[in-house]
């Protein structure tokens, strides 16, 4: 496949930020370039990086690194190819002090998520074959810390003692700055137009974004903004219905995703993963107690991740405390109180905002030894746990 220079480069540049974009054999991650950048918006974004910068200043160094565009472009034509760029969700925005600011994006959590408005069956093909590749992979779950983080839903820690406000919904979106906006999940819109559905729920609308993250959004065009009662109701019903709580990896969330185990891409990296809580984020796990457990099977059918088993009808279920994500779905439902949440040992505080995590990714970014290293992790954790098919996946 001849593969066009300029989305080579861009590719590569991409590659060097907190978040990495690997080459693969097939060529996808170009055609993803493809759908999202034009040739001459892939020049610009190489002048740019993961640091938020005016229309200005990115002209300035497209000037410095003599890249043609900037030779027949005004400051303010740039912002508006810049604007339009963000609104295809190839790139961040957000104004501070009235001024726009501009950033590159991941491809997740970033670009894909961006493409909520223009989802193809293309780009989901060559999306999917590239997320599936072994390079990928592993550029995802080297991160010095994850994107995500899993929380407890709120019921589920009601009787619990010193969690601190950053494991909380309820304070995360209290002390949120507004406007709140509410998005439909497209990980469920993809399986929508794969053919497939949720089997948790039917509802769209359960992705919350809040801030400067919210605010791009309407911008963009992708959600309506609600109240912040509204957005407490609706993550209560996400609640309910047994979605997971994901927020951005940060104590000033900016999103918090309700995701389901049979859609959500980030839980199918759970999936995968012999030992997915080496790479993950979370603070609590599920404890059964056996005096009470009667064995009815609910909190198995409730797990995301497949934590919980019970091996036969009336045995006590069993927590796998490698891949249990202390969601708490299933201490809300079991009908003898005989789940509880506990608090890990070691608390994973989170940084306070999203660019100072992704300053921690960039300082630790890992090197290809480093890499080679955790491939070789996985493959013993396979090997260990019984879990062969994630070598084949």
């Amino acid at each position: 496949m001849k593969r066009d220079p300029v989305y080579v480069q861009l590719q590569k540049h991409l590659d060097k930020q907190p978040v990495g974009y690997p080459s693969t054999w097939s060529g996808s991650e170009i055609e993803i370039l493809k759908h999202i950048f034009s040739a001459q918006e892939a020049q610009i974004a190489l002048g740019m990086s993961y640091k938020f910068d005016t229309a200005a200043d990115i002209m300035k160094r497209l000037n410095d690194m003599k890249i043609s565009v900037s030779s027949v472009l005004s400051v303010a034509e740039l912002e508006g190819i810049l604007d339009g760029l963000f609104k295809k969700g190839g790139i961040l925005s957000r104004v501070t002090d009235r001024v726009r600011l501009f950033a590159l994006a991941p491809l997740v959590v970033g670009m894909y998520e961006l493409q909520n408005h223009r989802l193809t069956p293309d780009f989901i093909r060559h999306f999917k074959k590239y997320t599936q590749d072994k390079r990928f992979g592993i550029e995802f779950l080297s991160t010095e810390r994850p994107q995500m983080r899993t929380i407890p839903i709120a019921e589920s820690i009601s009787n619990t003692r010193h969690v601190s406000p950053f494991d909380e919904v309820t304070s995360l979106i209290a002390k949120a700055h507004e406007p709140f906006a509410i998005l439909e999940c497209i990980c469920r819109k993809k399986k929508t137009l794969e053919g497939e559905t949720c089997k948790v729920t039917d509802r769209k609308e359960t992705c919350l974004a809040m801030g400067d993250m919210a605010e791009g959004a309407l911008h963009m065009g992708i959600g309506r903004v609600i109240s912040r009662e509204e957005a407490l109701d609706i993550i209560g019903q996400n609640q309910k219905e047994g979605l997971v709580l994901q927020p951005s990896n940060s104590q000033d969330a900016e999103f918090i995703c309700s995701c389901c185990g049979c859609c959500c891409g980030i839980l199918d990296v759970h999936h995968q993963v012999p030992r997915p809580l080496d790479f993950w984020a979370a603070n609590f796990h599920a404890k059964v107690d056996g005096a009470l457990c009667n064995g009815c099977g609910v909190c198995e059918k409730r797990c995301q991740v497949a934590a919980v088993h019970v091996k036969e009808k009336g045995a006590t279920a069993k927590v796998d405390l490698n891949l249990c994500l202390g969601c708490g779905v299933c201490v809300t439902t079991c009908p003898k109180k005989a789940i509880t949440l506990e608090k890990n040992i070691r608390e994973i505080k989170p940084p306070q905002t999203m660019e100072s995590l992704y300053d921690t990714i960039m300082e630790k970014k890992k090197g290809p030894l480093a890499k080679l290293l955790i491939a070789g992790k996985l493959a013993v954790d396979a090997v260990r746990s019984g879990r062969y098919d994630v070598l084949f996946k």
